[in-house]
């Protein structure tokens, strides 16, 4: 029994010396590991994707809170087919981003944007944000991208732009006590939080006769717990309180504001209302009892206007 235990580990022990040397081999150079990732100024690595052409028109895609370019898989599989070049990064903080302390704003998720486009040296971009990500591309376009020359077009989807906060100037804005709430719940039980928002108001799945997706929900979770606590409570300040009413006014190439009606997130009056007020050169389209996440359970449509427009 000793002699047969003995042979056994023998064979196994050989075994692994001839498997390991192949692991690097199965699994990719290691290197490649290092290639989707972009090191910004201050030492944050952000993720990205990249697929299609790399002479083909580029869209770029921006995330929401506190989500990850996975949410973009609705839109890259339908562009990429279309022939154009998709690229979606994660947000610091966020995904498999660096998880930092710091520079969890407006600022450095524009200029963490611009550094994945620079890396890449894209150029006649067309930009496209969801909620948070709404108000990066602002920032982005209007502080990098269109002083660069690298911007084509802009889209808004759902998108916090000019401002989520109520004050005297923006009395259609939401109250403090709303973000407020917010951070108590994310700090309390961010993973029960995390499954609370899209169970109910993000897709609109708490209305009367909605289809409930689970795995809608789960992919939402699944996002959200990959992140940093510390990113999603500092950026909840960020897509509430940064007014990006002065970034809207500076942006000259052509924007689509696309809004759902029925958005319990980023309530429309506040957002795309008076965004496309601001807008020099933007078109407004709004969807009847849509919700914020309609880019997931409406993307037929929204694929198709955003085609158009892209082609337009």
């Amino acid at each position: 029994m000793i002699l047969s235990l003995n042979r056994r580990a023998l064979l196994l022990a050989a075994a692994a010396t001839i498997t390991l040397p192949l692991l690097p081999a199965l699994a990719g150079k290691p290197e490649d590991a290092t290639m989707n990732f972009v090191t910004t100024t201050d030492g944050t690595e952000i993720f990205f994707k990249d697929w299609g052409p790399k002479d083909a028109q580029p869209i770029m895609f921006h995330h929401g809170w506190p989500l990850s370019s996975d949410d973009w898989d609705a839109q890259m599989l339908f562009f990429v087919a279309q022939g154009f070049r998709v690229i979606a990064h994660d947000r610091r903080g966020h995904g498999r981003s660096s998880q930092v302390s710091g520079g969890h704003d407006m600022d450095h998720y524009a200029a963490d944007a611009f550094a994945v486009v620079e890396a890449l040296d894209l150029k006649n971009v067309v930009h496209i944000g969801h909620s948070t990500g709404g108000g990066e591309v602002a920032r982005y376009v209007a502080k990098h991208g269109q002083p660069a020359g690298r911007v084509a077009k802009a889209v808004l989807v759902s998108a916090v732009t000019p401002l989520m906060l109520k004050t005297d100037a923006n009395p259609d804005g939401t109250p403090m006590e709303v973000f407020d709430s917010f951070r108590a719940a994310l700090a309390a039980n961010r993973a029960q939080f995390f499954r609370d928002v899209p169970a109910g108001p993000f897709y609109g799945f708490n209305r009367e006769g909605a289809v409930v997706q689970e795995g809608v929900i789960q992919n939402w979770w699944r996002q959200g717990m990959t992140g940093s606590a510390k990113a999603h409570y500092d950026g909840i300040a960020a897509f509430s309180e940064t007014d990006l009413t002065e970034d809207l006014e500076a942006i000259t190439v052509p924007t689509l504001v696309l809004h759902g009606e029925d958005d319990q997130i980023v309530p429309i009056k506040a957002a795309a209302e008076r965004a496309i007020t601001l807008l020099p050169n933007g078109t407004l389209k709004t969807y009847p009892s849509y919700s914020h996440g309609m880019l997931t359970v409406n993307a037929d449509v929204l694929n198709a206007d955003l085609l158009a427009f892209i082609k337009g």
